[in-house]
This record gives C-alpha cells, structure tokens and sequence, in this order.
C-alpha cells in the first residue's frame, strides 16, 4: 500500500490537504489504516453529512426490530409534523429527502441548531415546498432533525445515544464515533479550515434551494462547526465526529460476515435498506443522484463506484465512508480542510481507486 500512502503525502505536501485519514476493511480485515499531515490514526474529525449513513444505520437497527416501520406517516411518531399539509410525509420520504421541507428556518443560527426541542418545533412548523413524495431535494440538515426526532419518539432515546449504544458501543468504537461529542474526546479533534467551500455558497444565487437548505450563516465552515457548543450538540444531519477507522468499522459490519463477530444488519435488511428508492435529478443538488433509505448509491465518478449496489453516504468538504458490498470492502476518508473537488478528482476517489488496484477489487 505504498502507493497510497504517497498519494496522501502528496496532497498533503502540494498543499490541497492540511491532515487527512484513510481506512479500509477488505473481507472483514483493517486492510489499510493511514495518516497525512500533523494528525494520527487516533484523531477525530466533523465529516458533516457522512453522518446521515451512520444515524441511518441505527434507524434500520430500530426498525429490524419492529421500533420504526418505514411507510408510516412522520406523523404517525411525531403528530406536530402534520402541519401545512404534511400529514402523508413518510419515513421513508424522510430517508430519501421527498418529504417536502428541504429549507431551513428562516434567520437560523449557530446557537439554534444546538436546541434540539426548538429546531423540531421549527421544522415541524414550515410548509413543504411540495406536496410530500412527489420531488426529491436534498434535505441538508433539515433530514436529521426529522429522522432524529422519529428515533426519539419511537425508541425513547435520544438519535446520538442510539448511535453509541446499537452502533459504536458494539463495534468498540464509542471513544472514536460521536453524534454529539463528548468533552473527554473534545482534544482529539483537528480543527477545520475552508478550503473553498463557503466561497462556492456564497456565489450561489439568491435563491438556489441549496442556499435554503444549507443557509449562509450555518453553512458548514471553521466559524460554525469549530465551536465547542455545535460540536457538542446532536445533529445527526451533518454533525458527526469521527476517525476514518472508526467509520471504515461501521460499514465493514453492514457487509459479508461483518467484522471481529459483529453484524450490526442481517443481509436481508441491508438489501432493503440499500435498494434504489430513487436516481432522479436532485432539486438542491441539480443532478441525478442515486439513493437508498439514508444512503447515497454508487454512481459515475463516485468514490463509491458506479456499482449502485455500493452505498454510503459522502460529506461536505470531502469525507466520506461507504461500503461495497460484492467485494466486502468498507472504505473512509476524513479530512480537516473543506474543499470542493472536481468529479474524480477528490483525495476520497483517488484515495478508493488506488486502494482497489491494491487488493484487486475492480471499480
């Protein structure tokens, strides 16, 4: 694996990358696990939306076991969601961004995405910019407080508490996985820098939908997602913190005999969990983008592979963590600087094709 260690030295020392971690598990082994720049194997980092593939992994857990039916109305958990017309809003629309909510509310900030209770009031509250289950659009961030708040009313515990109990406590990985990080793990996280993401924000026109989804000033950036108070807080949309390993661990246990005796879904579940549910043009994003229940497909240029059997979920700046399940291979990039790469051109995809030609796994 020389080869790829020099590739992340290379982004590294041209100046692309600041600090950068890479994982990988091939037949429910820790394949690769590596580091560029000021940071180890054991830092951890904000890796935004990578997070709605980990929270969906405990939804599924929950509805395994009956907790969460995927076809019920939102409503049926949450009845304040009914309002303005959203009474039909599945789970599942939640899952796959249909539900019809993907904006923000308006004037949010930083300190109001730590109040759990007042962000559903908020969002709960909007009327949907169309009729749920008829048009799909990136929900940012308001996915995670729908999701969240149904794991919450159908389970009793809070979405990041679910994560640590049924996802990393099993996998032994609750010092390196938070969803709401906790303050004894508050020196082990690499600061983010901008790289260029919030100057491509803020050349979007006014009223790009992803603007209203990811408004300005929450817009993932240092200023925001650098505070103590927002790293602190669940938001199980895009506030995720944690290692490469620890997120390579999660998807090597959602594929063949899963990793170290651990299986955290049968096949069954994450063959229904992965199935595309959708691949048209996304409103927010502007193009095609394949979907499961919570997770992103592979695709053209997808770090993932075009395999749409692969499925994962990337995350603002470049992170990301997925598995493909014909080869039983998990892979997780996270990085500290937010950059906006072109298609095929991203340390994730040049980092998961040079590990593939190693073990022989075609793309």
């Amino acid at each position: 694996m020389e080869r790829v260690q020099q590739l992340l030295d290379g982004l590294v020392a041209a100046g692309r990358e600041r600090g950068l971690q890479v994982a990988a598990y091939h037949r429910g082994r820790l394949a690769v696990d590596m580091q560029a720049g000021a940071v180890d194997g054991d830092a951890l980092f904000t890796v935004f939306s990578v997070t709605k593939g980990i929270v969906s992994t405990a939804l599924h857990i929950l509805a395994e076991r009956g907790v969460i039916d995927y076809d019920k109305p939102v409503a049926h958990y949450w009845p304040a969601f009914a309002a303005h017309g959203k009474e039909r809003a599945t789970v599942r629309d939640a899952l796959i961004h249909t539900a019809g909510v993907p904006q923000m509310p308006e004037g949010v900030t930083p300190e109001e995405l730590c109040d759990w209770e007042g962000m559903c009031a908020r969002i709960a509250a909007q009327p949907p910019l169309w009729e749920p289950g008829t048009r799909t659009g990136y929900h940012a961030y308001t996915w995670g407080w729908i999701v969240g708040e149904v794991m919450r009313r159908a389970d009793g515990r809070p979405p990041g508490q679910i994560v640590r109990d049924e996802v990393a406590a099993p996998l032994g990985i609750a010092d390196s996985l938070f969803v709401g990080l906790e303050e004894r793990a508050e020196g082990r996280v690499v600061p983010l820098e901008d790289g260029g993401w919030r100057a491509g924000q803020e050349a979007l026109p006014a009223e790009a939908m992803l603007l209203r989804a990811i408004p300005l000033p929450v817009t993932p950036s240092p200023e925001v997602h650098n505070r103590p108070d927002v790293r602190r807080a669940c938001i199980p949309a895009g506030g995720g913190i944690m290692s490469a390993r620890a997120a390579a661990r999660v998807y090597a246990a959602l594929v063949g005999d899963g990793v170290d005796g651990v299986r955290l879904l049968t096949k069954d579940r994450v063959a229904r969990a992965t199935a595309l549910q959708t691949e048209e043009v996304d409103a927010a994003l502007g193009m095609p983008v394949r979907k499961g229940l919570g997770y992103f497909l592979g695709n053209l240029l997808s770090p993932m592979s075009s395999r749409a059997s692969a499925f994962g979920h990337p995350g603002v700046g470049g992170a990301i963590a997925f598995a493909d399940p014909e080869h039983d291979f998990a892979f997780a990039l996270t990085k500290s600087r937010l950059t906006v790469d072109a298609p095929g051109e991203s340390p994730a995809y040049l980092a998961a094709t040079a590990i593939r030609a190693e073990l022989g796994i075609p793309e």
